[in-house]
């Protein structure tokens, strides 16, 4: 699974966030912590199958990330 930005509440309403580290934009972080994750501020956090950004700024990365999981 791959979310960015705001598609991070996604995760937390799918109930798949405990104890997993994951990354979004600032402003949902709150939520994310108490859907039971542990937020970091990074442009990429890859965590088992579940790969998080932050912004469309951080694409690139965000990308080269899910590439290489598919690979």
């Amino acid at each position: 699974m791959a979310a960015i930005c705001h598609a991070g509440w996604m995760l937390a309403s799918a109930d798949v966030l405990h104890g997993r580290t994951v990354t979004s934009f600032f402003a949902i972080k709150d939520d994310l912590v108490h859907a039971g994750a542990t937020f970091v501020d990074q442009e990429v956090v890859v965590d088992g199958n579940i790969i998080t950004s932050r912004t469309p700024d951080d694409l690139p990365p965000f990308m080269r990330a899910i590439i290489s999981a598919l690979a």
